[in-house]
């Protein structure tokens, strides 16, 4: 069976979509600003605002009463029939950035039995980066007794010839349109599309066919191949899993729960409007020419060039290929060995420029990573497991998921 699936997909039924659509929670994190914004651009109108808890607020002083009232108005919005339901469907989107680039997905429901986020999975859907559990408990109390999901969840493929969304995309003029807004806080345009009936099916088939090519693809590495990787929003669908395992672990009858899926959009990397952006490291606060000097050992004449900076000077390392497929997997391996045992604090910097700045000051080394190839993403959480936190960024946060669709899970 499909590890990716059609839903009973829920569409608000609202005067105002733009008050409606806000983007995913656990962005502008440290920016209560937009949040109070968002607030206010809302006001008294339907909104997914209330359903959900901006990451910003989680641990404060007003959660628990906030994630009572959220549980209350997803009641509220269902009881009141705020919501058209499209039976078994997809909904096809199309998101344009600013740049013009148009950003195509499929939103779905991922299979929570065939995901799995712990570093060493062989599940066909797999978390690119590690999962910091603890960072799990405080979202289970928001989903425990939630009636809804919404999705900001980006499920990918490492489709190059585009057999799976391309085929909709061709279809996408004689679909029926759900949607058509402009998104608030500059988030640019987005426009949805029903895929029911045979569209659906026939990506059902494609899907099949495509899953079955994928022990093929990768069979030059070590590790178990996989279909899907999430590219963003993983702790939110490890907390759909460690929510559903939990009603399962209650009662085997809940293996077929509607907890037991989550709603995700499912995007190509190989899409062009896909673009990954390195993060740098950072260190302060340490002997560059200690740090340098015990980097030696982990470099090879063939390896991963990388360039580093260190006040007025710089240079290159060429880091050992055999311990990672990826130069960020190597470095970060050195890195998180060398500051157990010497001083040293790590960041993580978006821009060449704020690297270099950074790596200006006593007693800092910066790292200039290369931008990770898309083909190299599929093929590092096979070869590696979960890549090393921080390893690329899809995006700016402006152009993360908003929440339109919804489902129920109660």
């Amino acid at each position: 069976m499909n590890a990716f699936l059609p839903a009973d997909i829920l569409i608000p039924l609202v005067e105002d979509m733009e008050k409606w659509a806000v983007i995913a929670c656990d962005q502008f994190t440290s920016d209560p600003a937009y949040w109070a914004r968002v607030d206010k651009t809302v006001g008294e109108a339907p909104s997914a605002l209330r359903l959900i808890l901006p990451e910003a607020e989680l641990g404060s002083p007003q959660e628990a009463q906030r994630i009572g009232e959220i549980h209350r108005t997803m009641d509220s919005y269902l009881d009141k029939g705020l919501f058209k339901t499209y039976a078994g469907a997809f909904v096809y989107v199309e998101r344009t950035m600013h740049n013009g680039s148009v950003r195509k997905g499929l939103v779905g429901m991922a299979d929570l039995e065939c995901y799995d986020y712990r570093p060493d999975a062989t599940s066909p859907i797999r978390a690119t980066e590690k999962t910091v559990t603890e960072r799990i408990p405080p979202r289970q109390r928001v989903r425990r007794d939630a009636s809804l999901e919404l999705p900001h969840v980006l499920l990918l493929c490492d489709d190059e010839e585009d057999a799976l969304i391309g085929p909709i995309t061709a279809l996408r003029d004689s679909l029926p349109k759900l949607y058509d807004l402009e998104l608030m806080e500059g988030g640019g345009h987005i426009a949805g599309y029903l895929v029911d009936g045979p569209a659906a099916a026939d990506f059902q088939a494609r899907l099949a066919a495509y899953s079955r090519r994928c022990p093929e693809k990768y069979r030059d590495l070590p590790g178990a191949p996989m279909v899907f990787a999430v590219g963003d929003g993983n702790h939110s669908l490890a907390t759909a899993k460690s929510c559903y395992e939990e009603l399962k672990a209650r009662d085997p009858e809940y293996a077929n729960h509607p907890a037991r899926y989550a709603l995700v959009e499912l995007e190509n990397i190989h899409d062009d409007s896909q673009a990954f952006e390195p993060i740098h490291r950072v260190v302060t606060h340490t002997s560059p020419e200690a740090l340098l000097s015990a980097l030696a050992a982990w470099c090879a004449p063939e390896g991963y060039p990388v360039r580093w900076f260190a006040g007025d000077e710089a240079g290159t390392v060429y880091l050992d290929r055999r311990h990672s497929q990826l130069a960020v997997g190597v470095l970060q391996q050195f890195l998180d060995r060398y500051l157990q045992d010497n001083p040293g604090e790590i960041d993580y910097i978006h821009g060449d420029r704020e690297l270099e700045a950074l790596a200006r000051q006593p007693g800092a080394v910066g790292f200039l990573l290369p931008a990770m190839a898309k083909r190299d993403l599929f093929r590092g959480v096979v070869a590696d497991g979960a890549l090393p936190r921080k390893t690329f960024s899809m995006g700016h946060a402006r152009e993360k998921r908003y929440y339109l669709e919804g489902r129920k899970i109660k």
